[in-house]
């Protein structure tokens, strides 16, 4: 008979975890309730505590109580692993198929001993003729698909965030409210796409009549081989750089944001050298210099939408910027790392990702109170709802064209795409939401997409000599 004492130990070191949480997070709401109205204060939640405090602070607050709900995720995940090395737990229970051990498993061991179903490898890019696989109609599905998605996308994002709901009482009398917990929409945004994800993945495995030979293994089908903790890493990043992202719209104007996307391959640069060691050529660094030099341009040419704004509040927009872009640049490297070692599929990727993301969220929103402050937002405002799962459903949709797009035409064709979607998405976003943007700004958006395009063609111009040089170096090879 197996031992239970790991599996009780195991459950034991999650309760612990959340119920000190739990306590400090109670510690936390006492420490936020103003002292002198105690009374009135007692009943709010964390989130409804931090909006009482001034806009340029609120956003420091809510993220140090954003990281403080992801503990519940991380701290046991730790303790659980730094237990399971030390007792060797792996290897103790490895032919145990209860629920404890198969998740501690598939949570810390890679699966590249079980043969899975899906054949786990990145999908190769094509790079050549845009014709070869699907021609005309199949590039405009993937270009109308992408633009309308993403461009619902953004123009959502910047309603939810930026737009008043109005309500309107039976007396006849108007209320404008805003929502504010960002949080949530991240939330809604992953649970939908791990879902469509999961569908996805579970409608291919039958297709193709797989039966996994075990839980495992079926749990690999959805996964591909890494351990899922691996996952964490790019799920944190990633809800930290669709928060930073969301906050940072009450502080700066949505063609800001856009033009500051752009400016992501500077930290991606960066972040490939620091991670990857990876090096970039001459127009790279070129490319890379004229985006800054355009986005400058653009900010001291277009004037805030706010008639008064402090200095506080103009470093606070900067600041969820620069650490957007942060978040996202390490992201897509982690990924790539993870993809180069496991050899993952994409919408495995996706699904486990927004599976963290979902889990992170979740918790975080759970601890704040958040779900019932978003949740009652909802009931009073029928169109926030509307807008919330439009906004979900264009984020999940637009993954999968990415995914699409890229395993069809390659990243180069991808590419020109997204830069054209930007461009359309500053445009409507001027003419919907009235932005002004001066001359100099224009010039600066110019200089920035100019960029990227002159970017999109040395890098492909280059891939095709070295293309040509290597096949000349076999022919002579082959004359020789």
């Amino acid at each position: 008979m197996a031992n239970p004492i790991p599996d009780f130990i195991i459950i034991f070191i999650i309760l612990k975890t959340l119920v000190s949480i739990y306590i400090l997070s109670n510690i936390l709401k006492l420490y936020l309730t103003d002292g002198n109205t105690p009374g009135a204060q007692n009943d709010l939640s964390l989130t409804q505590l931090i909006e009482l405090h001034p806009i340029e602070y609120r956003w420091a607050l809510k993220f140090i109580v954003n990281c403080f709900g992801y503990s519940c995720i991380f701290v046991p995940g730790i303790l659980i692993y730094q237990y399971t090395k030390r007792t060797k737990y792996l290897e103790r229970c490895a032919n145990k198929i209860s629920f404890i051990p198969l998740m501690v498993r598939a949570c810390f061991s890679s699966i590249r001993s079980i043969d899975i179903p899906l054949h786990n490898a990145n999908p190769k890019t094509t790079t050549g003729s845009t014709t070869a696989k699907g021609g005309v109609a199949q590039i405009l599905f993937c270009f109308f698909g992408l633009m309308t998605s993403y461009l619902v996308w953004g123009l959502l994002q910047e309603k939810i965030i930026t737009q008043p709901y109005i309500t309107v009482t039976p007396e006849g009398h108007r209320f404008e409210e805003h929502f504010h917990d960002s949080q949530f929409l991240v939330f809604t945004n992953r649970m939908l796409s791990f879902f469509i994800g999961l569908v996805y993945l579970c409608v291919k495995n039958k297709m193709q009549q797989n039966s996994p030979s075990s839980a495992i293994a079926t749990i690999g089908q959805i996964t591909g081989s890494a351990p899922l903790f691996k996952y964490s890493f790019a799920s944190f990043s990633n809800i930290m750089s669709a928060w930073f992202q969301y906050e940072a719209l009450k502080f700066v104007n949505f063609p800001t944001q856009v033009l500051a996307k752009s400016c992501k391959i500077i930290p991606v640069m960066l972040m490939g050298k620091i991670v990857s060691r990876t090096k970039f050529e001459f127009y790279e660094y070129l490319t890379a210099a004229l985006i800054s030099i355009g986005m400058l341009a653009f900010l001291l040419g277009s004037k805030s939408d706010h008639s008064a704004v402090s200095s506080i509040t103009s470093m606070a927009g900067i600041l969820l910027l620069t650490m957007y872009l942060v978040f996202d640049s390490f992201t897509s490297n982690w990924q790539s790392d993870l993809f180069k070692t496991y050899g993952m599929t994409s919408i495995q990727m996706m699904c486990s990702v927004n599976l963290f993301s979902a889990l992170f969220t979740g918790c975080s929103l759970a601890i704040q109170g958040g779900f019932m402050e978003s949740f009652l937002f909802a009931t009073t405002h029928t169109k926030f709802v509307v807008d919330c799962i439009v906004l979900s459903i264009s984020s999940a949709i637009g993954q999968l064209f990415i995914f699409h797009t890229i395993a069809q035409f390659g990243p180069v064709i991808f590419t020109i795409i997204m830069t054209l979607r930007q461009a359309m998405s500053i445009l409507l976003s001027c003419i919907v939401y009235e932005h002004y943007i001066s001359a100099v700004g224009i010039i600066g958006i110019i200089i920035v997409f100019l960029a990227l395009f002159l970017r999109v063609y040395c890098a492909q111009r280059l891939r095709m000599l070295r293309r040509k040089i290597e096949s000349n170096k076999s022919l002579l090879n082959s004359t020789a």
